[in-house]
């Protein structure tokens, strides 16, 4: 890189910084997560609004490429967190009511949106199998990083509900990348045979890698050294982010992967590790692929027939995850009030949709009109959590259901007095 392209490079990374970091600070005073803020400040540096002339100015091509690759590096060490966290998290208590409500999440949508692919919303080269695959994981999956921020923002943390909408993302999010996984198994064009060799890499990991780092761990407490997780950690999530691209999978598996077996516990390396991680991801990696992946939505030309479009995908993947959220929920014996939170939560789609969506359009299974609606989609869906909840599960009830869970009952409230309560909540 030439003295001159490091100048743009670092002024570019600058801006893109500012304006993320700004309008991710704007969507949380208006009670949003940040990552939507963050995803406007790419459309808004993006072509929707920006000329051809002035967007090629203010991303040149290599200074694009370079903004990719930490974007990539993100989304990577980002997946490795999440899988920190799933392993951390798994479910514990009302199985019954987070199998249902998971199942009831995944398939309604991902039928629905499987039956739209082949319908009405169908690429401008026509559809696929591995097109119809993708979109049915699309509007299936749920942000559990997103929905964790919401959940604890709202003090609904120690809730039941709660419990069970995390507990139903965290296996939803291990069913989504699993489906992720089979849908670029089924469009990639790489050697298949290599595949195979998954088998034994999940061996390996789990059978082998995960007692060596437990050990390791384990020495590392008695000798008091303080360092190393952090390089551990980069270094096994590159490593398995390259053996699962080798294999025909994308990267991000592979940190995924390397994240559930991080050990965890009196001298694990879980928490040293995600503490510095994730500081260096919230605040420069993740904005960086934010503004990339938002930078390639175009909604100058959406048009009527785009419009349509997205009122069938909203329709979709709204539809679907009250669908089948509130039925499973309603069938494992939980209320029609709860029930429908819990379909509010798990509607949450964020960030690990924008990761899925940038996916399908690295594989070329969306083109940019369909990835530009997608991503107008996950916003959406997104933005809608938060006064959805404002109404089903207002303060006073959120304060009542953890009051009893921790064995102290709240005493019932009038109808009055719980209509102006709901009535003053400003977020």
């Amino acid at each position: 890189m030439t003295s001159t392209q490091s100048i743009t490079f670092l002024l570019v990374l600058a801006v893109v910084l500012v304006v993320a970091k700004t309008l991710g600070s704007l969507a949380a005073r208006f009670g949003q997560p940040a990552v939507i803020g963050e995803i406007v400040a790419g459309v808004l540096l993006g072509p929707t609004l920006l000329p051809a002339a002035v967007e090629r100015a203010l991303f040149p091509a290599d200074i694009h490429l370079v903004l990719r690759a930490l974007g990539s590096l993100g989304v990577a060490v980002f997946l490795f967190l999440i899988g920190q966290e799933l392993a951390r998290h798994p479910p514990r208590r009302r199985t019954g009511v987070v199998l249902a409500t998971t199942a009831g999440s995944i398939a309604v949508p991902f039928a629905l949106a499987c039956l739209l692919a082949v319908t009405v919303v169908v690429p401008a080269g026509g559809g696929s199998a591995g097109y119809t695959l993708f979109l049915g994981t699309a509007m299936s999956v749920t942000a559990f990083p997103v929905l964790a921020r919401i959940v604890q923002d709202r003090g609904m943390l120690e809730t039941p509900v709660a419990g069970i909408a995390l507990a139903s993302a965290a296996i939803g999010d291990l069913i989504a990348w699993s489906m992720l996984a089979v849908t670029v198994m089924v469009a990639s064009g790489r050697t298949q045979w290599r595949l195979l060799l998954m088998v034994p890499l999940l061996l390996l990991v789990f059978g082998l890698l995960r007692p060596l780092l437990a050990r390791w761990a384990a020495r590392r407490t008695r000798l008091g050294r303080t360092g190393e997780p952090f390089a551990v950690a980069l270094t096994g999530l590159f490593v398995c982010g390259a053996a699962t691209e080798w294999l025909g999978l994308h990267l991000i598996f592979g940190a995924f992967l390397f994240g559930l077996v991080m050990p965890s516990g009196p001298g694990g390396l879980r928490e040293p590790a995600g503490r510095r991680l994730g500081l260096l991801t919230e605040n420069l990696l993740l904005p960086v692929y934010f503004v990339v992946a938002g930078a390639q939505v175009d909604l100058s030309r959406l048009g009527t027939s785009g419009l349509v479009d997205l009122g069938a995908i909203m329709l979709v993947a709204v539809g679907g995850k009250y669908l089948g959220a509130t039925a499973g929920a309603r069938w494992s014996g939980l209320d029609w009030r709860r029930s429908g939170v819990l379909a509010a939560l798990v509607n949450t789609r964020g960030l690990t949709e924008l990761i899925i969506l940038t996916t399908g359009l690295q594989l070329g299974l969306l083109d940019q009109r369909l990835y530009s609606l997608m991503v107008l989609m996950a916003v959406l869906t997104t933005v809608m959590t938060g006064p959805v909840l404002r109404v089903l599960y207002p303060p006073h009830l959120i304060t009542a259901d953890r009051e009893r869970a921790a064995g102290h009952p709240a005493p019932e409230r009038s109808p009055v007095t719980t209509g102006r309560a709901a009535g003053g909540v400003t977020a």
